[in-house]
């Protein structure tokens, strides 16, 4: 398992050692003893999978507020996405800055999202499957979104079309105007 920073603090690409022979492969997704040896100490609670059937399906930018704030970590199983972590921790000097890798089926790329981070993808083929597991329950009250195309934050997403929302996310605010309680703290 490898794991690489990204210019992002606690925002990690994390691939995973792939083995392989004439029936197929294997690869293993998550090892807790592995994660804590690189200083990721995280209790996963629940784990996800979404389906969307349409290229250019946009879900986020979504985050939860404390005290149910969640750490995700995401791959896609079944053809590809564009993931994004945008930085939503106020004081911190990344705050507002994001983060975009393709994952895909083909790839096996994850990318570990900490709290503090809002987070989202678009899908760039048709049919993509995403996996992710959370360390904190999912809870309705605290679950918050940010536009997905607010020209602050200048995500460059990878497909020129307009993309396919849900109504919560049509009506996400921006970041400026966005229910945020996420502090920056020094390490």
């Amino acid at each position: 398992m490898k794991i690489i920073d990204t210019n992002l603090e606690g925002v990690k690409v994390i691939e995973p050692a792939v083995f392989g022979d004439h029936r197929g492969w294997f690869m293993e997704t998550y090892s807790y003893s592995k994660l804590i040896k690189e200083g990721i100490d995280l209790n996963f609670v629940q784990d996800n999978q979404s389906f969307s059937a349409t290229k250019g399906t946009l879900r986020g930018l979504h985050y939860q507020l404390n005290p149910k704030a969640q750490t995700k970590l995401v791959r896609c199983t079944r053809g590809a996405i564009f993931d994004v972590a945008v930085d939503i921790r106020k004081g911190s000097p990344t705050f507002g800055k994001w983060y975009g890798i393709e994952l895909s089926a083909e790839n096996k790329k994850q990318l570990l999202v900490p709290r503090g981070f809002a987070h989202g993808f678009m899908t760039i083929t048709e049919d993509a499957e995403v996996q992710y597991k959370v360390d904190n329950d999912y809870a309705p009250d605290c679950d918050r979104g940010i536009m997905w195309n607010d020209s602050t934050i200048g995500v460059q997403w990878p497909m020129d079309i307009e993309p396919i929302l849900s109504e919560k996310d049509q009506h996400a605010p921006s970041l400026e105007e966005a229910d945020i309680n996420f502090f920056y703290e020094e390490k």
